[in-house]
């Protein structure tokens, strides 16, 4: 049988383009709705902190903890903001109370090594930027797709999630969107490709950064906790997340396909492949060495934190960063990492998280049932509101609950799970600004979510045992 010859995108009809921008009145709704959950939250923090609680450090704890995670969760002020207040409220409420919370001490609470891992992780991603590499990778996923869209959509969707698990999601999602333009354009109104397109954008993105402990800040705050009770190796995280990150991939490739029957052939139109440069390709080396270095952990023994020492050494060292490239690396992200790190110290020593669950008994719960229970509380609070300050409020409640290694990884695995809504992550506002309807996000989403929540919770705390992680 001969072959059906390619059809040739047209070009979209102006009319016919979804709107990306939101009616004057939903805009006007979410300005003040974030403002008013962050006023409201803080009044009732300071309530129960001056009459709920009993003892000045635990009512201070109250306080100081509940301000900072109603501001990370509402996130009204940028991220690092709460971290800079935790730092400073807590000698000066809490000082004269112990010398544990003196200036140094607190400061200690944050000196945890792995933020020079994810600060090596922001390194290779700037160098990636500044050298195109990030760019070359989402064009030669546009080219090896050969005009088979449903090879495309899978080349999409694992490309941003293989980028995701190195630099931030959203500008993974953005190298991505930015070379699948073309294609966009070019798509007619109402054809299945488009939508299609950015959902795969979207779930690569989310899903992506579950893969590596440099994917996501629920990650680096699940390894520290860890890390009291076992050492979590980039190997060990591995192993348990990079499956479940391909199995979610699969599943939500095959949802994409099932609603949007994409088929036959397309013109891909033509794009100028930019040729990666001298210093790109150096970029490349440090970049693989580094994550080669990070997964042999356990055979030359250097801590993945010293690896990426190492990297930014070499990256400014050797002139592929410059010195006003450090003002590009996501310092924001750091101090929230730093911040949710210090918060779990503030709850330790407080022995506020303790007080409050001695009433609560658990002790005939299965601990699946247990563990299954704070996945899901995870994934529906991300879904809502920050995921970063979603795992600082669950991860020193989870270890309360049931204290070992493998509790705060599946809390972080559980917060990448909060995907339904467009507003549940960057990467799903991008897709639909360029045009995906919320529903078709929430169609697949809920799905999705529920999906990854009964995996990690079922099997989860047999996989992680099975690499040492009890």
């Amino acid at each position: 049988m001969t072959p059906s010859p390619p059809v040739p995108l047209r070009a979209t009809e102006a009319r016919g383009s979804p709107s990306v921008s939101p009616p004057a009145e939903a805009s006007s709704r979410r300005q003040w709705l974030r403002p008013a959950l962050a006023v409201a939250g803080v009044a009732l923090v300071a309530l129960v902190a001056g009459f709920g609680v009993e003892g000045p450090v635990a009512s201070r704890t109250v306080l100081i903890g509940g301000v900072c995670l109603v501001l990370w969760l509402t996130e009204v002020v940028p991220p690092f903001v709460p971290t800079l207040l935790l730092m400073g409220a807590t000698p000066t409420l809490m000082a004269s109370l112990d010398t544990a919370y003196r200036l140094p001490a607190v400061m200690a609470w944050s000196s945890d090594p792995v933020l020079l891992l994810f600060l090596g992780g922001f390194t290779l991603e700037v160098a990636a930027r500044r050298h195109g590499l990030d760019f070359t990778v989402a064009q030669h996923v546009v080219r090896l797709s050969r005009g088979r869209p449903r090879l495309l959509l899978l080349l999409v969707m694992g490309g941003v999630a293989f980028l995701s698990m190195w630099m931030s999601n959203v500008a993974a999602a953005a190298m991505m969107l930015a070379a699948l333009r073309p294609i966009l354009q070019a798509t007619p109104a109402g054809a299945p490709l488009r939508p299609a397109l950015l959902l795969s954008v979207a779930l690569g993105a989310n899903f992506g950064g579950m893969g590596t402990p440099v994917g996501s800040g629920p990650n680096a705050l699940a390894v520290s906790a860890a890390s009291a009770y076992s050492q979590v190796t980039f190997a060990k995280w591995m192993a348990l997340a990079l499956p479940l990150t391909a199995l979610m991939l699969l599943l939500g490739f095959g949802l994409v396909l099932l609603r949007f029957r994409v088929g036959g052939r397309l013109e891909l139109p033509a794009q100028e492949l930019r040729p990666l440069s001298r210093a790109g390709r150096r970029v490349l080396a440090v970049s693989a060495a580094c994550a080669a270095a990070w997964l042999a952990e356990p055979l030359h023994g250097v801590p993945a934190p010293v690896v990426a020492l190492g990297a930014i050494i070499i990256l400014f060292g050797s002139g592929l960063l410059k010195r006003e490239d450090l003002g590009k690396l996501d310092w924001s992200t750091l101090l929230l990492i730093a911040g949710g790190i210090s918060l779990g110290r503030l709850m330790e020593h407080s022995g506020l998280v303790a007080r409050a669950l001695a009433g609560a008994d658990f002790s005939g719960w299965p601990v699946t049932a247990q563990l299954g229970l704070l996945v899901v509380v995870a994934a529906v609070l991300s879904a809502v509101m920050s995921n970063t300050g979603t795992a600082a409020l669950l991860i020193p409640l989870s270890m309360q609950l049931h204290p070992a290694a493998s509790t705060p990884i599946l809390v972080a695995l559980g917060c990448s799970f909060g995907i339904p809504f467009v507003i549940s992550t960057p990467p799903n506002a991008m897709a639909a600004g360029e045009g995906l309807d919320s529903s078709e996000m929430l169609r697949l989403g809920i799905p999705l979510m529920v999906a990854g929540c009964l995996l990690v919770s079922l099997t989860g705390p047999a996989i992680l045992r099975m690499f040492g992680l009890p």
